[in-house]
């Protein structure tokens, strides 16, 4: 996924101190990690942001915690060579980070990805995720709240590197009455703007899912429009999903096609349950019934998607992949942080094979839809959708 904002190329380094008594307005200090000194390259451009947010205090501790957190991150970076080369390194992450560099080289010479810094480096940030994303809908709508950061435009989740802030967050969305869902994120990309190490956060997974998340990280730096977070989350994942169909094509290794066949009916098998389960969710919300029907209505439907998955999982011979997903009650907020990945996945695919499959021309696509407006993308992937043979020429989107 990408980050809420892209850090500058062009900050040079200096020195930052926030006096200890600096405070909030109500009387509570900064966290202490805002009132040491360090020396921070980033400087320049965080102030140049963060001077017209001054007056809001929950607003200036959230950019200051997202600067402060890549900066950590980018600190504990090693070289990948230099990590291989050491014999003090582990064989198992040696092994994982030339598997990288496989992966890397790939990326670059037969998915038309960028050749750059992303991914040529590693750190180990001692804890299972890089950040914990804050969803949040209203608690009759299936619509997710948006936030909305310079550069990166609006976004329908709000990261952060703590999961103790991220759940306070939460807490005080729910309190609103608001439906939550508080996720941890492997990963995300800045872009291009910085060199993305690769983390142990998703280093040992296996080898489908690790070509997964590097295609997908790296497909973000290909195109970007601001404020639409399912194009771009789409785009990114109909990237993977072909980058990692070529791979296991030049590989031809039978098992990796075993994983990547099994890996697909799963995702698919709980998309399609989840995204149904919304849409149901969708058209409950807006009949005219009353609210009182509508709730009832939907603890209904959540229930019913709790045993649906349930059977699905015994189909798959007992697959615990999504156990963790389906741990806690589930909400709006929560089916919502699947769609944004999935939507117009089809229709990236539908504009791929106009393409003839040509990646360099699908993307030089993708990244005009990116620079026009949101109702001009639409219209382009609902054309693109419809002339796929694949699909109906009468399909709903079609008829629009």
């Amino acid at each position: 996924m990408p980050a809420a904002q892209k850090p500058g190329r062009d900050g040079r380094p200096g020195r930052l101190w926030w006096p200890g008594s600096l405070r909030c307005s109500g009387g509570r200090p900064w966290p202490g990690w805002l009132r040491r000194p360090r020396r921070l390259w980033w400087q320049p451009l965080a102030l140049t942001l963060l001077l017209p947010l001054l007056a809001s205090c929950s607003t200036l501790r959230y950019y200051w915690q997202a600067a402060d957190g890549q900066f950590d991150m980018m600190q504990r970076r090693r070289p990948i060579d230099a990590l291989v080369a050491d014999p003090s390194t582990s064989d198992s992450l040696r092994t994982r980070l030339l598997l990288v560099q496989r992966l890397r080289q790939f990326a670059i010479h037969d998915l038309g990805l960028p050749d750059n810094g992303s991914y040529r480096s590693y750190a180990d940030l001692a804890r299972p995720y890089v950040i914990w994303n804050v969803f949040a809908a209203p608690a009759l709508s299936t619509s997710p709240q948006a936030w909305c950061f310079p550069i990166a435009g609006c976004v329908n989740y709000r990261g952060y590197f703590a999961e103790s802030a991220a759940r306070e967050q939460a807490a005080l969305l729910q309190a609103q009455g608001m439906d939550v869902y508080v996720g941890g994120v492997p990963a995300y990309s800045t872009l291009g703007w910085l060199d993305d190490p690769v983390l142990n956060t998703f280093a040992h997974w296996p080898e489908v899912e690790l070509a997964r998340l590097l295609f997908h990280e790296l497909g973000h730096q290909m195109a970007f429009a601001p404020g639409d977070t399912t194009f771009n989350e789409s785009f990114a994942t109909a990237v993977e999903d072909v980058g990692v169909a070529r791979w296991i094509a030049h590989e031809q290794r039978p098992e990796l096609q075993a994983a990547w066949a099994a890996s697909q009916a799963h995702r698919q098998g709980f998309q399609r349950l989840v995204l149904t389960a919304q849409g149901d969710l969708a058209a409950l919300y807006a009949s005219p019934v009353d609210e009182d029907a509508k709730r009832e209505g939907k603890t209904a439907r959540l229930a019913r998607l709790q045993t649906e998955f349930l059977a699905l999982k015994a189909e798959w011979g007992g697959f615990p992949g999504f156990d963790r997903w389906f741990a806690q009650p589930v909400n709006n907020a929560q089916l919502a942080s699947v769609a944004v990945y999935t939507a117009q996945v089809p229709a990236f695919r539908a504009l791929l094979a106009q393409q003839h499959d040509n990646l360099p021309a699908f993307y030089r696509q993708v990244h005009r839809l990116a620079a026009a407006d949101a109702d001009t993308r639409d219209a382009a992937l609902r054309a693109a959708l419809c002339q796929d043979s694949a699909n109906p020429k009468t399909s709903p989107p079609c008829n629009q």
